[in-house]
């Protein structure tokens, strides 16, 4: 009797029967994209990019702390594991949850561009676009206040007890894991030549390799500060002034008072019924929105009957991106500064006369629509705790480790965020002093008869509402599982239009993961969609769900990449 005929006769035993055993082998469900299952948890839960930082938030959670005090705690020590992807140089924005009070709240805790910066200066200096690295895209970094908005209203530990496991791990080091070594070689390659980028990650003259123990005192004395100061330690103390003298230093703008002007804001989170759930996501200056509208584009379409490896389905989502990113081109923006008009972009009356703008045939051009103006490389983690309380929090430096600029002795490159402004006067997005940029990253949550479901979240640029959107489709009309909707191939459509008002007249391009058939790529191919592929660029996803009747948690972790999910 062969091993072969063991296995069958094994899945027959335990009541699969032979032929769906032989599809599913070691995956139950059937699903072969499947990587692994759900975690389940009732006490507290955490996902996040990075193994480490995940028991950092189960510490936090263990030791009586809230979700928001595991948050905090993972987002700092993504910070010094995953400086590729986040750190207190960056900007935060994330949805809370609140058992107590039964209802969600929005933290925007995004930068402004320098307020000694003004348009016609850059101009001046031939710019049509500002460059993605270097001193001039810094923007103020917002993540720090971020931490403590959130901790003034939802915190139970003290921040010394918070940020203590990431201190220690920067004092003493961490093994460097295979993804993130491959993200700091490649940073080094665009950053060293800043001033105090080498300095801090290069120390030995070259990137720490995958295995390699890495250090990084200045990020944990930083973080001491922090704990101890409070919030004006970084945007008003030694930190603030350290950044000002380095960035005049080094023919940058951003300035002290920049940072000692800095505040958050508490904003209402949005949303759009999709099949009976609530989809929330955060008004602009984000992208959130805009996964809201391909959701409701997609609403008037039965895309369970389409199937998900499906020329129809592919088609159906990259046309209702198109349209949704037309807009995002068009509108969205600090709503300080421009009339977002939030609530008709997101409504169901407007983007199903979108959805009618959908032909069997890719479109190569799609326009902003009319929303009747006149009434009108990134880290995601989720943690929950055992009141009930959930965060969905994303953080960022953009483009992976920022600007390259790293003021010395602080542990942290400053974020590049100000390169999504619009150099075009007169438009929503057009820089401005003191004007936050348009901005990618994303956190989302999902209720049903208000009361809370998911929360969730997917990293990666222009990836996020795209892969918002798709995860909801997964779980919705494709009945797929927490884990599954994150593992399922995914869809991603690019460079029809861009947050910097370009809307272009190619239609862009389709990348589609390993998993989609030859058949739906060819059938695209004919349908006038161009192919092309995008490696790397599919985005991170976490997600902690919950059933509300029995109180328990279930978890869902990234497996492209390092994360994830733990609960006790």
């Amino acid at each position: 009797m062969n091993r072969f005929t063991i296995t069958i006769l094994a899945l027959a035993a335990i009541g699969l029967g032979c032929s769906e055993g032989v599809l599913a082998m070691d995956r139950i469900t059937g699903k072969a994209f499947a990587s692994r299952s759900e975690v389940y948890a009732t006490q507290g839960m955490a996902a996040t990019s990075q193994p480490l930082a995940t028991q950092v938030a189960l510490d936090i959670l263990k030791a009586g702390g809230s979700a928001v005090d595991a948050a905090i705690a993972a987002n700092a020590m993504l910070g010094l594991v995953e400086p590729t992807g986040s750190g207190v140089g960056g900007d935060l924005f994330a949805i809370v949850w609140s058992a107590k009070d039964k209802r969600l709240y929005g933290l925007n805790a995004s930068g402004r561009s320098p307020k000694t910066l003004t348009l016609d200066m850059l101009k001046a200096q031939g710019l049509e676009f500002l460059p993605p690295f270097g001193p001039l895209p810094v923007s103020v970094p917002g993540a720090v206040d971020g931490w403590f908005e959130l901790h003034d209203r939802f915190g139970k530990l003290p921040m010394s007890q918070i940020l203590s496991p990431s201190i220690d791990y920067a004092r003493k080091g961490f093994p460097v894991s295979e993804l993130i070594a491959f993200y700091l070689e490649g940073s080094a390659r665009r950053l060293a030549k800043y001033p105090g980028f080498s300095e801090t990650y290069m120390p030995n003259g070259k990137m720490p390799a995958r295995g390699d123990i890495m250090k990084n005192p200045a990020l944990a004395n930083t973080y001491e500060k922090i704990a101890k100061g409070g919030r004006d330690a970084f945007y008003k103390g030694d930190i603030a002034r350290s950044i000002d003298k380095y960035m005049k230093a080094n023919g940058g703008y951003l300035g002290y008072e920049d940072l000692a002007s800095h505040t958050s804001e508490w904003v209402e989170p949005v949303s759009v019924n999709y099949r009976g759930f609530d989809v929330w996501e955060l008004p602009p200056n984000g992208q959130g929105i805009a996964a809201l509208q391909i959701l409701k584009t997609l609403e008037p379409f039965d895309l369970r009957a389409m199937g998900h490896d499906s020329v129809e389905y592919v088609h159906h989502f990259v046309e209702a991106k198109k349209l949704a990113f037309a807009d995002r081109a068009r509108f969205y923006a600090d709503m300080a500064f421009a009339d977002v008009p939030v609530s008709e972009l997101i409504s169901e009356r407007y983007n199903q006369e979108r959805a009618k703008q959908i032909g069997p045939r890719a479109a190569k051009s799609v326009e902003p629509g009319n929303p009747n103006l006149q009434q009108g490389d990134t880290v995601y983690l989720t943690t929950a705790d055992s009141d009930g309380n959930m965060v969905s929090l994303i953080q960022s430096n953009f483009r992976g480790m920022g600007s390259g600029m790293t003021p010395p002795d602080l542990g942290f490159v400053l974020q590049d965020r100000g390169q999504l402004f619009d150099l075009t006067p007169g438009r929503p997005n057009s820089y401005a002093p003191g004007k936050r940029p348009f901005h990618t990253i994303i956190p989302a949550f999902v209720t049903k008869d208000g009361k809370p479901w998911l929360s969730f979240g997917v990293m990666g640029g222009a990836t996020q509402p795209q892969m918002h959107a798709q995860i909801i489709i997964n779980l919705i009309d494709f009945d797929m599982n927490l884990q599954e909707a994150g593992d399922a191939p995914r869809i991603l459509h690019s460079g029809s239009s861009e947050p910097t008002g370009e809307v272009m007249t190619d239609g862009g391009y389709v990348s589609l993961e390993s998993g989609f058939s030859m058949e739906t790529r060819r059938e695209l191919v004919k349908k006038g969609h161009v192919l092309r592929d995008a490696l790397g660029e599919f985005g991170g996803y976490q997600a902690i769900g919950i059933n509300v009747e029995t109180g328990v948690y279930r978890g869902a972790s990234e497996s492209r990449k390092d994360g994830q999910a733990a609960g006790y």
